[in-house]
């Protein structure tokens, strides 16, 4: 019997060792060849094409054609990331759950409302222009390279799914996947500005939607400074309604997507040469959303007959989004220009005929198909204005969106005509033209020039519509609440003033910055603009501008400068935004007795350093001190229209409560004072309990550093799928991180700098790059995670590949004799 037992065991060993090995063997068989000669000949070719990689599995690309180039980049883009490129597509098509199953239905039906698939479908000639040629062969290069792979990639043996192949739509979807990210798809802020507006005082409205600070820093006009406060007569918080709730609610603590850029021009430098910094400031993830390349091909149109730039492409689409061609050097941040608007409809009953009482609908059917269930249907409402995505409620009329990326136009392929830029104008005519989510460009030229424009298609709307809700008001952009009988007068204004119809987007139309006199040029998010410009583009939540005033100021400390010195910037992590607050904390904890919550965060908090280092507790304490007064002050002021809406309340982002909070601490006015407290001592040191129960219950809050909370979680999308070591081995190190998002060196858990890049054009080998999470998706690669310590350590990794460690070439197919 035991010898059974034995033989059982052993026979259940080697299965489980077969069963090992023919993982690890199906693993490496999704692991792309490196070196040698690819075979079979890559079809389409007309010249043989070598791939190089360096150490960090950078790739440079020679070929004798742009449209080689880019089918050698699609292949190399399949094998390398074709999961990531999958995603993409399908997060902004609305077809996840096809791979995921159930638990992604809920993102796709918020996704699928918006049709991007059966828009780009529509329009594709708008996505193309004259680059179909080039779009198709990277289509053919992405299912080459997915053909080449002995095995599919590794993501679909877990998920048990074939990959489905690629086209050129799928390249339209990757670039509206951007749209997703940068843009807010619900317009939820300005859906919820426009409840609060009708539930509050007109001065306590105001109040929160002052669009700065005392810390703006535009490139055009002035800091706004802080609102003035209203006085009791206009408000009196004391006597307005509140709801009966016992807490306030929490303010959401989260990354917003963006970045930072800056340039300094010729004059400042010890050669005359221009230098741009860029760092985007995205969700981050293992392999990282960008990848290196460097592409080098003979072109004509290209200064010296020939194209070599280098810089950051996004896997799916043929381009380099930022980087160097050796004559002018870009890189981006968020505009947050106001890019949406409700528009009030009533519908067409289905089985009625348009009249001037109702607004015609066209319905669709989408169907969600559901890996391991049944398909979900979606009905989506179509007006002239765009979907409906809230039907009506009470008085509230329904509503439909008006969003850029709905627009034919909304983003095409100009932005690869970079490549060919010879100097700072050509560079702007190209940025000029070219349709992408609205975007800060900031470019400089090998001459010493530097310059920022807006980028990418905005809204033309009618004068005094826009803003919150697209109601006709004649008094300006700022749109008045309307009755609900006003609905009509969207589709037809009469007296009442200007009808808010439809409007169209214009790419092309953004104002341009060239050779500011102080040879110095910076954005982080922030307000930029001013005036007549200002009203054009409009606010779709700029960030506090805190950020972009440290980098100013730090821009203005010097008169020289080299790559270095904006390397250090980048990675600035001084808190001085926060200083002022740890002050304040001191201060209130010497006035509040023993045992206070208050004193108990100053006296932990007293290793203040002025940095978000990862070994401070005074850091993480005043921040955390800060969020929690800011979420008392905006539960008071929104109290009126908490009670009114109940459930409905949906808290909007507020990025310049600061400009708000800092007067009402520095004048403590009872009447602004929220009604849940006695006075303002009480509401600091409520909020001050709120930290100390948060992080003082089970250890001591000296201990509570900030490298104990922003730990990096850097994983693959699939990590959370699997158990313990195997989740692992598809994250980055956990380990902590300096930095925040009120300074230069933003830096979340999963949250930050996907790329830092310091180039002057013509001085690429000067140059200075960073990138978390590696280059390839495959945890077997020898590139998956290679340069993500660099990132984190901030150690200077070179803007041109290295020495190639690795040579592949792609050899055309002979032709076929008659």
């Amino acid at each position: 019997m035991l010898r059974w037992i034995r033989r059982i065991i052993v026979l259940l060993l080697l299965l489980a060792l077969a069963a090992a090995l023919l993982g690890w063997w199906l693993l490496r068989g999704s692991l792309p060849a490196l070196d040698g000669e690819l075979a079979p000949a890559l079809a389409g070719l007309t010249a043989p094409v070598t791939i190089q990689r360096d150490a960090l599995g950078t790739v440079t690309i020679d070929a004798a054609s742009e449209a080689d180039a880019l089918r050698a980049l699609g292949l190399v883009h399949a094998q390398e990331r074709y999961f990531e490129m999958d995603l993409m597509r399908r997060s902004a098509a609305g077809e996840l759950a096809e791979l995921f199953g159930p638990v992604a239905a809920k993102l796709d039906r918020e996704r699928r409302v918006h049709r991007i698939r059966a828009r780009v479908s529509a329009h594709l000639d708008a996505f193309a222009g004259g680059r179909m040629p080039q779009l198709q062969a990277y289509a053919d290069g992405v299912n080459a390279g997915l053909d080449g792979l002995r095995v599919r990639p590794w993501p679909y043996l877990l998920l048990r799914q074939p990959p489905r192949r690629w086209d050129v739509t799928d390249s339209a979807l990757t670039g509206y996947a951007m749209y997703f990210d940068l843009q807010d798809a619900d317009n939820a802020r300005e859906l919820g500005m426009w409840n609060l507006r009708r539930h509050l005082p007109p001065a306590l409205y105001e109040l929160l939607a002052h669009d700065g600070s005392e810390w703006d820093a535009p490139l055009f006009g002035q800091a706004r400074g802080n609102p003035p406060l209203p006085g009791a007569a206009q408000v009196d918080l004391r006597s307005l309604p509140a709801p009966d709730s016992g807490r306030p609610g929490r303010l959401a603590d989260k990354g917003t997507p963006g970045s930072n850029n800056w340039a300094v021009a010729g004059a400042l430098t010890a050669d005359g040469r221009a230098i741009v910094a860029d760092d985007m400031h995205l969700g981050l993830r293992a392999p990282n959303i960008w990848f290196r390349v460097r592409l080098r091909y003979p072109d004509p149109r290209a200064p010296g007959g020939r194209v070599d730039v280098a810089g950051f492409s996004l896997p799916g689409l043929p381009a380099i989004v930022a980087g160097s061609n050796g004559h002018v050097a870009w890189g981006f941040t968020n505009s947050y220009a106001d890019t949406a608007d409700w528009f009030p409809v009533r519908p067409c009953a289905a089985d009625a005929s348009a009249s001037p009482d109702c607004d015609p609908v066209t319905r669709h059917r989408e169907t969600i198909r559901v890996a391991g269930g049944e398909p979900v249907a979606l009905d989506v409402e179509e007006t002239a204005y765009g979907p409906i995505l809230h039907p009506a409620h009470g008085e509230t009329p329904a509503l439909a969106l008006r969003w850029v990326a709905h627009l034919p136009g909304a983003l095409d392929t100009g932005l690869a005509e970079m490549a060919h830029a010879g100097d700072l104008d050509q560079a702007l005519a190209i940025a000029g033209k070219a349709a992408m989510p609205a975007q800060n460009l900031v470019v400089g030229d090998r001459g010493g020039r530097i310059a920022w424009r807006l980028i990418g298609p905005l809204p033309v709307r009618a004068p005094g519509c826009g803003g919150n809700l697209a109601w006709p008001d004649a008094s300006g952009p700022a749109p008045s609440v309307p009755a609900p009988s006003a609905v009509a007068a969207v589709r037809d204004a009469g007296d009442a003033g200007p009808a808010c119809h439809p409007w169209p987007i214009a790419t092309g139309a953004g104002p341009v910055l060239a050779d500011p006199p102080d040879h110095r040029l910076w954005t982080a998010n922030a307000r930029v603009l001013d005036g007549e410009a200002l009203t054009e583009v409009g606010d779709g939540g700029y960030a506090l501008g805190a950020r972009a005033h440290q980098i100013r100021d730090n821009l203005f400390a010097r008169d020289r400068f080299a790559e270095a010195d904006l390397l250090a910037i980048q990675l600035d992590d001084r808190a001085l935004f926060l200083q002022r607050w740890w002050h304040l904390l001191q201060d209130e904890a010497q006035r509040q007795p023993a045992g206070s919550s208050l004193r108990a965060l100053a006296d932990a908090g007293r290793d203040w350093t002025g940095h978000a280092s990862v070994d401070s507790a005074g850091y993480r304490l005043v921040r955390a001190w800060r969020l929690a007064v800011h979420a008392r002050i905006a539960d008071g002021l929104t109290a009126p229209a908490q009670a009114a809406l109940g459930d409905d309340f949906a808290m909007p982002d507020f990025p310049q409560l600061e400009g708000v909070a800092w007067p009402l601490l520095q004048e403590r006015p009872m009447h602004l004072l929220p009604r849940r407290y006695d006075s303002w001592d009480a509401l600091l040191e409520d909020a001050a309990r709120e930290v100390r129960d948060d992080l003082g219950r089970d250890r001591p809050l000296a201990g509570r550093t900030w490298g104990e909370r922003n730990v990096a979680r850097i994983c693959h999308p699939l990590a959370r799928a699997l158990p313990g070591v195997l989740a692992t081995r598809l994250c980055m190190p956990a380990e902590p991180l300096p930095g925040d998002g009120a300074m230069p060196r933003v830096q979340g858990p999963s949250f930050g700098a996907s790329e830092r890049m310091v180039v002057s054009p013509g001085h690429e080998a000067d140059g200075i790059v960073h990138m978390p999470g590696g280059q390839s998706g495959h945890p077997l690669s020898p590139f998956w995670g290679a340069g993500h310590d660099d990132w984190v350590q901030g150690r200077p990794t070179p803007f041109l590949p290295g020495d190639a460690r690795h040579i592949l070439t792609l050899e055309p197919q002979p032709a076929t004799r008659p």
